[in-house]
C-alpha cells in the first residue's frame, strides 16, 4: 500500500482561491456562470456584495458502506457537484438565511452573545442543517460573541439521495462561521467539528462524508482510515484501456437520513455498538483497558486489541487486515450465531449484565432514539467485517500495477458483493435499488451497488469509459422510462462522475 497523506497536510487549512480553476478541473464556463449568478442573486437579495464563497463538494462511496461507524475504511472519491455558500459578515446580531431555490423559504436567528441556537430535529426545516454547523463552529473555535451573516445558499447535490448533500451543508455552514469569526481550524478539526455538527441534527454518522468533502484531492479516491487516527491516503484508480469510468443513477427514492434515522440510519449503528460490546465479551477481551468503558466501542477496537499481542512488523500489511477480518467473521458466528432471528432488548441486556435501561443509556439513545423489535447483530457483524475485507482488497487491486489483473471484472465483483451484503445482511437496499443495479450490469456495468446510506437515493456503476453512453442510454429506457416522467430532465439523475476536489475557499 502507498504511504498516507503527510501530517502537514491534514493539518493544513481548507485553500481560498481567486480563481475557479483552482477548484475545478473541467468545465469552467458553466461553474463561472452559476458563481456569478450566486453573486448576483445575493446582491439583490441583500442589497450588497458578498465577501467569499464557500465551497464544499459531496460524494460517492465506491466501497465500504456502513463501516465508518464501525471504525473501519472506507473507499469515498469527491463528485463535482456541490453546496455554495455566499456570505458577508455584519454587526447585526443575526444570521440571516436565504436559499436559490424557491422550495426554501428564508430563515432567520439570533447570534447575540449568550443566546442559545436551538435545534428542533421534530421540524425538518432546511435551515437546521447551517444552524448545527453555525452551533458547532462556535463551540469549536470558542467564539463568545459571533458576528451576524447574510448568506445565500446554492446546491447542485442531489439532495436525500446517498451523496451527502447534508453533510456537504454542513461543512460549508461550518467553514463560513469560522472564516467570519476569524478563526480557521485545520481541515482535521473542521473534519472533527462538522462530524460533531451534524450529531445536532440527531444524524449518528461516522465521519466518511465530512472527511471526503474537505479532504479530497483531485483524481484521486480517499481510503480513509478512522482508527485509531483519522489518516488519508489519496489512491489513483488504475490505469486501462479503455478507461475506468463510475455513472451515478439516482433511484429517485428519496431516502432522508435525519427523518427515517430511528428505524434505519441509527438503528444500525446502535445494532453495531451492541455487536461490538456483546463480542469483547465473548473474546474475553472486555475488561481490558482498551474495551472498558470506552465511548464508542467499534469493531474495529475490539479487532485490534484482540489481537493487540500479535507481532505483525514482519507482516505484510495486506495480509494482516485480511486474516485479522477473516478470524472476526468466524468469532462473530460463534458470538451470535445462536440468534439468527435477532436479538430482543432483554436478551441484549442478559448478555452483557446490564438492565435493557442501562444497555439503552450506554448507547446513547437519550440522544438518537432507535426502534426494533429484534436487533441482527450476526448479520450486522458479518457485514461490517466482510466489507471492511472488501475495502482493503479494492485499494490493493488498484495500487497493484500488474498487467495481467483484469481490473474491470476484479473491482466489479467486490462493488457486485458488497451489495449482496448491503441487502441480505444490512437490509439497506430498497426494491429499486435492485432492479436498477440488475439492470445495469445486464447492460454492462462490471460493478453496481448502492451509495451512501441507502433504502434508496442513489447508486454508483463501474463501466468503461466507452460504453457510458450506451449504458446511460439502456437504463434511461428500461428504467427510468418507468419511473418518472417521461419529458423530465434527467442531467442530475444519472451522470458519469471523476474524483474532485475538496472544500475551498472563492474570493469574490
Amino acid at each position: 500500500m502507498t504511504s498516507a497523506l503527510e501530517p502537514a497536510l491534514a493539518t493544513s487549512l481548507v485553500p481560498s482561491f481567486s480563481k475557479l480553476t483552482g477548484i475545478y478541473n473541467e468545465n469552467l464556463p458553466h461553474h463561472s456562470a452559476r458563481f456569478q449568478l450566486l453573486v448576483d442573486k445575493f446582491v439583490s437579495t441583500y442589497g450588497a456584495q458578498p465577501s467569499f464563497i464557500v465551497r464544499a463538494p459531496g460524494r460517492v462511496n465506491i466501497i465500504g458502506e456502513h463501516i465508518d461507524y464501525c471504525g473501519f475504511p472506507v473507499f469515498p472519491m469527491a463528485i463535482v457537484p456541490d453546496f455554495l455558500i455566499a456570505v458577508r459578515a455584519t454587526d447585526e446580531h443575526r444570521i440571516q438565511l436565504a436559499n436559490t431555490s424557491s422550495k426554501y423559504a428564508a430563515r432567520e436567528f439570533s447570534c447575540m452573545p449568550g443566546t442559545r441556537v436551538t435545534i428542533d430535529n421534530a421540524e425538518h426545516d432546511w435551515s437546521n442543517y447551517f444552524k448545527c454547523g453555525f452551533k458547532g463552529a462556535i463551540e469549536a473555535i470558542g467564539c463568545s460573541e459571533p458576528r451576524g451573516m447574510q448568506c445565500l445558499m446554492d446546491g447542485s447535490v442531489p439532495s436525500s439521495a446517498g451523496l451527502s448533500s447534508s453533510s456537504a451543508f454542513v461543512c460549508c455552514a461550518v467553514l463560513a462561521t469560522m472564516k467570519v469569526n476569524g478563526k480557521l481550524l485545520s481541515k482535521r478539526d473542521v473534519v472533527a467539528t462538522a462530524v460533531a455538527s451534524e450529531r445536532y441534527i440527531g444524524t449518528n454518522g461516522g465521519g466518511m462524508d465530512q472527511t471526503t468533502s474537505i479532504m479530497s484531492q483531485s483524481q484521486s479516491a480517499v481510503f480513509i482510515e478512522f482508527d485509531p487516527v483519522l489518516q488519508i491516503t489519496p489512491v489513483k484508480f488504475p490505469t486501462t484501456s479503455p478507461p475506468i469510468a463510475f455513472v451515478i443513477a439516482n433511484t429517485l427514492v428519496v431516502s432522508d437520513k435525519a427523518v427515517t434515522a430511528p428505524v434505519c440510519y441509527n438503528l444500525r449503528v446502535v445494532e453495531t455498538r451492541i455487536g461490538a460490546l456483546i463480542l469483547a465479551k465473548h473474546l474475553g477481551i472486555a475488561d481490558r483497558p482498551a474495551c472498558k468503558n470506552v465511548d464508542p466501542l467499534t469493531f474495529k477496537i475490539v479487532m485490534n486489541e484482540y489481537f493487540a499481542d500479535q507481532d505483525t512488523q514482519a507482516a505484510d500489511q495486506v495480509q494482516t487486515w485480511i486474516d485479522r477480518l477473516r478470524a472476526m467473521l468466524d468469532a462473530s458466528t460463534a458470538a451470535f450465531g445462536s440468534y439468527l432471528q435477532g436479538y430482543t432488548r432483554s436478551e441484549m441486556a442478559q448478555a452483557l449484565d446490564m438492565t435493557p435501561e442501562e444497555l439503552s443509556a450506554t448507547v446513547h439513545e437519550n440522544l438518537f432514539p432507535v426502534r426494533a423489535d429484534r436487533f441482527k447483530l450476526l448479520q450486522r457483524a458479518q457485514h461490517a467485517f466482510s466489507e471492511a475485507l472488501r475495502v482493503v482488497r479494492f485499494r490493493q487491486i488498484c495500487e497493484s500495477g500488474s498487467a495481467d489483473t483484469d481490473y474491470f471484472a476484479e473491482l466489479g465483483s467486490l462493488m457486485n458483493q458488497s451489495q449482496d451484503s448491503c441487502r441480505d445482511l444490512f437490509e439497506c437496499s430498497c426494491p429499486e435499488i435492485d432492479e436498477i443495479c440488475t439492470i445495469a450490469r445486464s447492460a454492462g456495468a462490471f460493478g453496481s451497488r448502492l451509495t451512501g446510506a441507502g433504502w434508496g437515493g442513489c447508486t454508483v456503476h463501474l463501466v468503461s469509459q466507452d460504453k457510458v453512453g450506451q449504458f446511460i442510454a439502456i437504463l434511461k429506457h428500461e428504467y427510468y422510462s418507468k419511473h418518472c416522467a417521461c419529458d423530465q430532465d434527467l442531467s442530475d439523475a444519472i451522470f458519469v462522475t471523476t474524483p474532485g476536489n475538496g472544500a475551498a475557499f472563492y474570493n469574490v
